[in-house]
């Protein structure tokens, strides 16, 4: 039997519910506490810097409130020719979105920050992948932005979704893509000895005790 054993509380700076699903799939127990920081009111100057300071202020604000966890934030953008892509409002804007990416290579990038106030420890990277979609049609552009899907994503679409028809190749972290690096994450915890993983092995059976 393996585990994953966690020594420090850690907590979530995001209300993603994909994100809390991949760091509860790789074992780990975490809470959840979206940050009370407005997008708006932070300046764009390189979409790399954009999500790193996004990713960080998500991370401080939740870390001073909870010193003694481990606090991811992150946040993922998406990026062509220049230009981000937010998450469509409308369905027009998200018809522009999905047309724009129809045929072409564009990047995904995830800026996040591990803050442990207590530790006095903080950290901020960011990861990019890129994404190619195959040429759309008109039907097939009507036909997903009516689903559900693109209205709360980066870009207008979820790879791990219904979207996932119009990938034609990634280079570089699937995980990136979702919303957040897990790799990096992972690594990064482990490292500053936050979680471990250890192999429990079952004791031989003793003689005269085997199953009939």
């Amino acid at each position: 039997m393996t585990r994953v054993f966690q020594r420090s509380p850690v907590i979530l700076a995001s209300k993603s519910p994909r994100r809390r699903t991949m760091l509860e799939a790789a074992g780990i127990n975490v809470t959840v506490s979206p940050s009370r920081i407005r997008e708006k009111d932070f300046l764009l100057l390189t979409p790399e810097s954009y999500a790193k300071t996004l990713a960080e202020a998500k991370a401080r604000d939740v870390a001073k409130n909870n010193p003694d966890a481990w606090v991811i934030g992150a946040d993922s953008i998406v990026v062509i020719e220049g230009r981000i892509l937010g998450k469509p409002a409308t369905m027009n804007s998200a018809r522009d979105m999905i047309r724009r990416l129809s045929g072409e290579t564009h990047r995904v990038l995830t800026g996040y920050a591990i803050a442990c106030q207590h530790r006095d420890h903080f950290f901020t990277d960011v990861v990019c992948t890129e994404v190619t979609f195959k040429p759309l049609t008109n039907e097939e552009v009507e036909w997903y932005i009516h689903t559900k899907e693109p209205y709360d994503k980066a870009g207008g679409y979820a790879i791990q979704g219904l979207g996932a028809f119009m990938v034609r190749a990634i280079a570089g972290s699937y995980t990136n893509v979702v919303g957040l690096p897990l790799c990096e994450v992972l690594d990064h915890l482990y490292k500053h000895h936050v979680i471990s993983r250890a192999i429990a092995t079952e004791a031989p059976a003793r003689a005269g005790n085997e199953p009939s």
